[in-house]
């Protein structure tokens, strides 16, 4: 059962940056399928795992000793909320890639507490996802996905997994947790893609 908290509060307006069906709000409403994992730093690990089973591993203080960016993105929910120009820390998809050797076209995220997601790996790549790990200029916060979530603002947030714990990498598409449930197997905001049928 989902999980709904305070924030909801946003008015539909006309403008160019919507995405159709969309409205924007200042607020950062909470949506989770089900209770918030609490991960301790000192037992986080991210694992990026190919499809031949090769481990690349990091613990927070290697996670967070990579070169870091500070991108600024508008976020899309699919429960037709936006909110604009919101600030994060985190490492680039680019970075923790970099060195992984792979024929892979999709990537699962799986996050603590057994949420799954997937997306297209050239959705990752070339500046376009972040692990994240700080919002606003302060530690992520578990209601947001802390200690680290993915971050693929160009999708519709349910894609951004939160509590993210590995990114395993395959040649056949797998959907996921709300894919399965009948939502879109892409999630394309400008495109409305809410639904499997959209």
């Amino acid at each position: 059962m989902a999980v709904i908290t305070r924030g909801f509060g946003g008015r539909r307006r006309d403008d160019d940056d919507l995405p159709p069906g969309q409205y924007r709000t200042d607020d950062f409403p909470v949506l989770s399928a089900g209770p918030t994992p609490r991960i301790g730093l000192d037992k986080w690990e991210l694992a990026i795992v190919t499809e031949t089973g090769e481990r690349s591993t990091w613990s927070w203080a290697e996670f967070t000793a990579l070169p870091a960016d500070e991108p600024t993105v508008d976020i899309h929910c699919v429960t037709h909320w936006s909110k604009f120009g919101t600030r994060w820390r985190g490492v680039s998809m680019d970075t923790l890639l970099a060195d992984v050797e792979t024929s892979a076209e999709y990537v699962v995220a799986h996050s603590y507490g057994g949420y799954t997601t997937n997306i297209p790996l050239e959705d990752l790549i070339d500046g376009q996802a972040w692990v994240a790990y700080e919002f606003d200029g302060e530690p992520l916060v578990p209601v947001h996905g802390g200690p680290a979530r993915l971050l693929v603002p160009h999708l519709y947030f349910w894609k951004s997994a939160k509590w993210l714990r590995a990114l395993e990498l395959r040649l056949d598409d797998e959907p996921g947790f709300w894919e399965t449930a009948g939502y879109h197997n892409y999630g394309d905001p400008w495109r409305e893609q809410r639904y499997l049928a959209d």
